[in-house]
């Protein structure tokens, strides 16, 4: 109906012509557009053309593209991220494994011990 009205004006009757739906179905379609604000009637003697009110649409796609701008910088922000993540995930992935078959048993042990932290500490985090 509204690409029908933005041709030209048009009564319900006419709008309702080439669906296969009542007059007054069609009415109402229209009510909720009036009321809308996107389609007004006018009074021409016996007729009532509802004429599209584009300025409504033009303040709508303003609208709608503000948002969409600032969508579309969100969404890059998130692109920026999930790179830097991959990147991240990459450097783990790639980064290689300490290899111990040249150590001893006790030699593990020290290294493995000096990167946890003393048991005095752990003892203050407990308490």
């Amino acid at each position: 109906m509204v690409a029908r009205l933005a041709v030209g004006d048009s009564t319900v009757g006419e709008l309702a012509d080439p669906y296969d739906v009542s007059v007054q179905a069609v009415s109402k379609h229209v009510k909720v557009l009036a009321d809308a604000g996107l389609v007004s009637q006018t009074r021409d003697a016996q007729r009532r053309p509802c004429h599209l009110e584009a300025e409504v649409f033009d303040l709508m796609t303003k609208w709608i593209e503000r948002y969409r701008q600032r969508a579309q910088e969100r969404y890059e922000r998130l692109d920026t991220v999930l790179a830097e993540m991959r990147g991240d995930m990459r450097h783990f992935c790639m980064t290689p494994m300490p290899s111990f078959r040249s150590e001893t048993p006790s030699t593990r042990l020290a290294a493995a011990s000096s990167e946890i932290p003393s048991l005095s500490v752990r003892r203050s985090i407990a308490s």
